[in-house]
């Protein structure tokens, strides 16, 4: 299995030529291969990861692919004539060769005046975890975490928190068009030291870049 890092919060996971497409949003300028994908994961509907171009552009190339995400998502795609199959926390999907299990319901606080949406994290294959907007751990060994490390709603300490608590062998950080390039740099830092407390590597990913499982 092979995950790619896309801009912001977008990856793709590759395994025996097919794919899966998380949080394709705004961000995103382009995906450079597109075909074989079997589904799309959307973890919520804020537009740096939910782009409803960026999903017909997939959607055009894999007619048959899936869409998941949580009632959120379906609500807001609903709008764009994109259909959306709801998933929430404890459901597991098989989606060959992936299978996908989700868990969590809401996205992290980002300010009391500010409505809490829905969000769901995703594992695939019992080994590599994304959580979304949320500080929701799987609760099960995490070979790979994709770890945020910048956002309105991410104090460093509880990301560094979160990493702590699931502890995973191998992590990269994602949604990071926040920060500049020194904020990355200190973030990526402190998501470094806490992944080396699991006795885990921390590894950057720049846009296309990959990592092998």
């Amino acid at each position: 299995m092979n995950v790619t890092k896309y801009e912001h919060a977008c990856m793709v996971v590759t395994k025996a030529g097919a794919r899966i497409v998380i949080d394709p949003g705004v961000f995103l300028a382009t995906l450079p291969e597109a075909s074989g994908v079997a589904a799309i994961v959307i973890t919520h509907e804020h537009a740096d990861h939910l782009s409803a171009d960026r999903v017909r552009e997939v959607l055009a190339q894999n007619p048959e692919a899936r869409v998941f995400g949580p009632q959120g998502v379906a609500d807001a795609a609903a709008a764009e004539d994109i259909e959306v199959e709801v998933v929430q926390a404890g459901d597991t999907i098989e989606v060959e060769p992936f299978t996908l299990q989700f868990f969590g319901e809401k996205h992290a606080v980002i300010h009391s005046s500010i409505p809490v949406i829905d969000n769901i994290g995703v594992l695939i294959d019992d080994t590599f975890y994304y959580g979304g907007d949320s500080y929701t751990a799987p609760g099960v060994p995490v070979e790979l975490l994709a770890a945020p490390i910048g956002a309105p709603w991410l104090k460093i300490g509880e990301a560094m928190d979160y990493v702590l608590e699931v502890a995973p062998k191998h992590a990269f950080p994602v949604h990071d068009m926040t920060l500049s390039v020194a904020g990355k740099t200190m973030a990526g830092d402190r998501l470094s030291w806490a992944t080396a407390q699991g006795g885990g590597e921390f590894q950057v990913l720049e846009p296309g870049q990959s990592i092998d499982l």
